[in-house]
């Protein structure tokens, strides 16, 4: 035989039915079948390596959604008896179902929800879907629900391949987002009207909120000082609710100008699944630093370890950031730009607090409607003009100025015919002027301008000032 012949081929033949022997050994041994994990990958509990990070951020994330109901339950004097840590683990092992009943009191439920159909797509994006609907009763509401489709659903499938998990995790933002809303109630917040958490009737977790119009940067600086002076006002309102909220001082992580909607002319903050309510820890100054940009900040570490205070001005950095800056200084009175310039110098660099910013702020809008500001404005600007009350002129000869409250024509809030015959005599082309009884939010007057008109017609409501005409012809 060959083995005989040549040893080296025998124990060559023995050495490779060994090793094949080990091989198969070891497959019968560890549970090497076609469809069980092996090594690392084969769990006691049966989870392999990627359910077990799933789980574990569904942990995760479900302590930290308990915090929040904690919380929002001992405002509410009650404890839910159903909060289970266990959630995220029985849905791993398919035990867990969306179709959970509303936790909060609220208009519109599952009920309601079931028979409405979207009329408008308003938005989306990485986690959640914005439809505009109409209610029954003719009332529209902004339907928010998880994107399908979305950045996070489909980094969550490529990572985890589980559909359902995935869907899983992705609505923890906006179960957050919910209990947030339930929580945090203010003007300048949209309000949550209803919700439904029922996969069978709506699909899914669905929040019903009022419903607002994105917040148009490009138009808002369009558009009078005023408004642009009411929606920086609102947002420091704002901003000093979130620094002594019901759950402490409230941090916006995603500070963007697309996190706010626009209600009848009013700033209201709609995303809150990025804030944080928890102050970060440090064990020296340095951890307490904000990096921005342009430029960084650090907060001193308390005595308790804790950076105190970091939310608050990080918040108010932000505000000066996305919209102090644009929206505040430019086309201001010019006798309020001084407190104006004081803002944005405190703001820019930090040095006051949002209660000290708000307390400017306040100082501003009284000033700016009661027309302190004005006060040294001499009476005699009006005698260069005729009064005719009870009158309102048609067929006018518009000019257009900027910024006004209407595009084909000049239309400016005012104080009283002492502002407003001051802006006529500024504007070469104004020979005439009208107030009526129509105001803006602050009370002011709004006063249209023009270059000329064919003739007048009574109106109870409105005065029409005429620019006097010297002897030359000239208008004054």
């Amino acid at each position: 035989m060959i083995f005989s012949r040549n040893p080296f081929c025998a124990f060559l033949f023995f050495a490779l039915f060994f090793l094949f022997l080990t091989v198969i050994f070891k497959k019968w041994h560890f549970g090497l079948q076609e469809n069980k994990p092996f090594g690392d990958a084969a769990r006691p509990d049966g989870l392999t390596p990627e359910s077990d990070r799933l789980l574990q951020q569904l942990q995760e994330r479900q302590q930290e959604l308990e915090v929040l109901h904690i919380t929002f339950n001992n405002i509410q004097g009650f404890v839910d008896p159903n909060l289970s840590t266990n959630d995220s683990a029985n849905y791993i092992n398919g035990k867990l179902s969306l179709d959970n009943p509303v936790s909060a009191k609220t208009d519109i439920g599952c009920e309601e929800l079931s028979g409405i159909k979207a009329v408008d797509f308003l938005g989306s994006g990485y986690t959640k879907t914005v439809l505009k609907a109409a209610l029954p009763q003719g009332l529209f509401v902004a339907l928010k629900s998880v994107n399908h489709q979305g950045t996070d659903m489909r980094l969550c499938m490529e990572d985890f391949q589980d559909s359902q998990g995935c869907l899983e995790l992705v609505s923890f933002k906006l179960r957050k987002e919910i209990v947030l809303l339930q929580t945090l109630q203010h003007p300048n917040i949209v309000e949550l009207k209803g919700q439904c958490q029922d996969s069978t009737l709506v699909g899914g977790i669905t929040a019903v909120l009022e419903q607002g119009m994105p917040l148009q940067m490009i138009q808002l600086l369009q558009s009078p000082w005023e408004e642009r002076f009411r929606v920086c006002l609102g947002l420091v309102r704002l901003l000093h609710y979130l620094s002594r909220s019901p759950l402490g001082s409230v941090a916006l992580l995603d500070f963007q100008p697309r996190q706010f909607v626009m209600v009848s002319g009013e700033l209201k903050l709609t995303d809150l699944d990025d804030a944080s309510i928890q102050e970060p820890a440090c064990q020296e100054d340095s951890d307490c630093q904000m990096q921005f940009p342009l430029r960084s900040f650090t907060l001193r570490c308390s005595p308790s370890r804790i950076c105190e205070g970091l939310n608050e001005m990080r918040n108010l950095y932000n505000a000066y950031r996305y919209f102090f800056t644009y929206l505040l200084p430019h086309q201001a009175p010019p006798l309020l730009k001084p407190l104006i310039h004081q803002i944005m110098n405190s703001t820019g660099d930090l040095k006051q607090s949002i209660n000290e910013t708000l307390v400017a702020f306040e100082e501003v809008l009284h000033m700016y409607k009661s027309g302190l500001h004005l006060e040294n404005l001499p009476p005699s600007v009006t005698r260069d003009y005729a009064v005719l009350k009870g009158m309102r002129s048609v067929t006018n000869m518009e000019y257009i100025c900027w910024p006004s409250y209407k595009q084909q024509g000049c239309v400016l809030s005012v104080h009283g015919a002492r502002e407003a015959a001051l802006i006529c005599s500024s504007h070469p082309q104004c020979t005439s002027f009208s107030l009526s009884s129509e105001k803006t939010w602050t009370g002011r007057l709004l006063a249209s301008f023009r270059s000329g008109f064919s003739h007048l017609v009574p109106d109870v409501n409105s005065a029409v000032y005429m620019r006097r005409v010297k002897a030359s012809g000239a208008v004054l």
